[in-house]
């Protein structure tokens, strides 16, 4: 039972008649990993993912150019950015999406010695729910793990990052020109809120991804131990 236990928690996503089948298949006194290693290969897959997703969006243009989290107005402010490039003010229109999503990328390095630590504190429980859960287990884990002490470190930065790349200013002087053209209703929002909230979306979507690359791709498992643990599902 112990045996069976084992190699079932190396199964990632699979339905269950599907992991009962494969382990019918395997030979008798198959169990060269343990469940300590099935553990650390999965910290392991965690800790590489978000190191690699959390720097891209940490660079400059990582979120604004990156169409999966670009962050948007939101909806009570898109009648302001469609309404300055009909009037030709596109480029202001623009300077305002930018310095929403550099922000974002002024935040996201606050992200890895949160999300380390919840790696750290994984436990063997929470790593075989993962290995045996839905398609996006570790960033469902991830999320309720980190959300919290992410937006609280998130927020300022981001408010910070503001002030810096002058977005009060420049928003200032958009809604004052939206709001000087005729016969268009008055509008006023505080966007840091909004931003923390699409800066954390943008950074779990793009754990998602790497998520996906581990549990699909072979090549994506870069060390002898992805390659132990997560052979077993192939």
């Amino acid at each position: 039972m112990k045996k069976i236990t084992i190699i079932l928690i190396a199964f990632q996503l699979l339905a269950c008649a599907e992991l009962q089948q494969v382990v019918n298949q395997l030979p008798q006194g198959t169990s060269e990993i343990g469940s300590a290693q099935i553990a650390s290969g999965l910290k392991q897959a965690l800790d590489f993912g978000i190191d690699k997703q959390v720097t891209k969006l940490t660079q400059k243009d990582g979120f604004y150019k990156n169409t999966l989290v670009k962050i948007l107005l939101p909806k009570e402010l898109q009648k302001v950015d469609k309404t300055l490039r009909d009037i030709g003010l596109g480029s202001l229109a623009d300077e305002g999406l930018k310095v929403l999503n550099r922000a974002a990328e002024d935040a996201v390095g606050e992200a890895t010695p949160i999300f380390i630590n919840a790696v750290k504190n994984m436990s063997f429980n929470d790593a075989k729910t993962i290995l045996l859960g839905k398609d996006d287990a570790a960033t469902q884990y991830l999320t309720n793990s980190t959300k919290t002490a992410l937006y609280a470190k998130f927020n300022p930065v981001i408010k910070n990052s503001f002030e810096k790349v002058g977005a009060a200013k420049i928003w200032k002087n958009i809604i004052k020109k939206y709001n000087s053209i005729p016969l268009t209703k008055n509008v006023n929002t505080d966007l840091t809120d909004y931003v923390t909230n699409e800066a954390l979306n943008g950074v779990y979507k793009m754990i998602a991804v790497e998520e996906k690359q581990i549990r699909t791709k072979a090549s994506s498992r870069t060390t002898d131990l992805l390659k132990k643990v997560f052979v077993l599902q192939d």
